[in-house]
């Protein structure tokens, strides 16, 4: 105990005879730090969470998605589709928002549904929710072109089963009519197809009613935000509280090595 006394003695009186050092140190550190945050551009960060668009009624065994998630995944970060994404912007290929917005997509895939979060940087708040905005847009876009075909055949089906169920109902009205007539013998015929009759309207309404539900919102959807985009008020590169942060700890860290090396220097000299 009387030895880590003596020794924090000895490094407070290091620290007190070469407390210039310490400080010309912490000093040259800080303003290192300075001028990093205030001269490195800034950068905002935009989060975007977007669904991938679906058509509830396909043929069993397929995915009801426009694609499939690794799919999406892997598109999102081809430089093709991330080009036609800056040219509808308006942005040369070369430019520096275009390499800052290359470098800087993240996709981060929810594990609990088919929700993908994207992650965007530009030069500005505006500018980093545009481009996330416009990154959804055009996969929207594509996944248009290719739901558009089975979205066709399944309304098509639903009109289809619509008109079935029409004449269906006509027919039972029909024969419902004549059970009800004058008892005969095509009364006691009647009834025997009105039984069937029956039975088929109830079949084509079940399905009408299933593919309407397959066709509502809640099963089919286009690919689009699921939140609105968000970007933070403040830059998110450089970050101002952690770069001083870091800066504090690095110069007194830098500043008390630099104090005991000129400690040793002179102890060494004197010797």
């Amino acid at each position: 105990m009387e030895q880590d006394e003596i020794y924090i003695a000895d490094l407070w009186r290091v620290f007190a005879r070469e407390w210039r050092w310490f400080a010309i140190v912490l000093v040259v550190v800080l303003a290192c730090t300075f001028a990093f945050i205030h001269a490195t551009k800034r950068q905002w960060e935009a989060t975007a969470w977007f669904q991938i668009a679906q058509v509830g009624q396909v043929p069993s065994g397929q995915d009801p998605h426009a694609e499939s998630l690794q799919r999406v995944l892997e598109r999102l970060q081809t430089a093709d589709f991330q080009n036609q994404v800056l040219k509808n912007q308006g942005f040369a290929l070369d430019s520096p928002e275009a390499r800052l917005y290359r470098k800087s997509v993240k996709l981060d895939p929810s594990p609990y549904g088919q929700m993908i979060k994207l992650n965007v940087r530009g030069a500005s708040a505006d500018l980093a929710g545009r481009l996330a905005t416009a990154t959804v847009n055009e996969l929207h876009a594509l996944h248009q072109q290719i739901e558009s075909a089975p979205l066709h055949m399944a309304r098509a089906t639903l009109v289809e089963l619509q008109e079935q169920l029409d004449v269906a109902t006509a027919d039972r009205d029909r024969l419902l009519q004549i059970v009800n007539g004058k008892p005969g013998q095509e009364a006691s015929l009647a009834a025997v197809l009105l039984a069937s009759k029956t039975q088929e309207v109830r079949s084509l309404r079940q399905s009408t009613s299933d593919l309407t539900a397959r066709l509502s919102p809640t099963y089919t959807f286009d690919t689009s935000l699921v939140f609105p985009v968000y970007v933070p008020e403040g830059p998110s590169f450089p970050n101002v509280t952690l770069g001083w942060g870091i800066g504090i700890v690095f110069g007194l860290f830098l500043g008390a090595l630099a104090a005991m090396a000129r400690n040793a220097f002179r102890r060494a000299s004197t010797r």
